[in-house]
């Protein structure tokens, strides 16, 4: 049984228009969806066109480094010359008033002058070598006759180094250290040891 049973002629001429319209309108359409497949200048979300490999949105351009802005300079500090050692042989200087660093060896450098006030002979030559053996320096050896000396007797100038010589040297050797007395005085510079009998030769205290 048709469709179009039971209708007037005009109204079935009717109906084939329609349906050869909706025919028509649907093979437009089924063109165009065929035809807008390709894709090849679809416009993007934006509304931007795309071209193939790029992407959608405007691209950034890489940041280079000015060409006339050099780099900081990364030179290192100069480096403090090493302190230097004295070369090898080379004698280190001892303590200020100290020759060699030792108080007592550096009164050793006084001259000594030594004199017999005694009746025994050659006794002035012995104790010059006792005085000698200890690192002393006797740079003379005489007689004194101006008067008798009670006892041996180291005399110096007082505040100069002789007065640290002679006390030193009277320890050393057992007997007394005073200023010099007014007969000696003006005698050559040194410290005068006048020996007499009661010297033992070679003692040392």
């Amino acid at each position: 049984m048709s469709v179009f049973s039971g209708l007037s002629r005009p109204m079935k001429a009717a109906g084939v228009a329609l349906i050869g319209i909706a025919i028509v309108a649907a093979v437009i359409g089924g063109i165009s969806a065929l035809s807008g497949g390709d894709g090849a200048n679809q416009a993007g979300p934006s509304g931007t066109s795309t071209q193939p490999g790029t992407s959608g949105g405007t691209s950034t351009p890489p940041t280079t480094s000015s060409p006339s802005s050099p780099p900081p300079s990364t030179s290192p500090s100069p480096t403090p010359p090493a302190p230097t050692s004295p070369p090898p042989g080379q004698p280190t200087s001892p303590a200020p008033g100290r020759p060699g660093g030792d108080q007592q060896a550096s009164n050793k450098w006084v001259t000594l002058r030594v004199f017999n006030n005694s009746t025994i002979k050659g006794l002035a030559a012995r104790a010059a070598d006792d005085f000698r053996g200890g690192g002393w320096n006797v740079i003379d050896v005489s007689n004194y006759s101006q008067g008798i000396i009670p006892e041996t007797k180291a005399y110096y100038r007082p505040g100069t180094d002789e007065e640290a010589a002679a006390k030193q040297l009277a320890q050393e050797f057992g007997f007394k250290a005073e200023p010099r007395f007014p007969g000696i005085e003006n005698a050559s510079p040194g410290v005068i040891v006048i020996v007499t009998n009661n010297y033992q030769s070679g003692h040392k205290g």
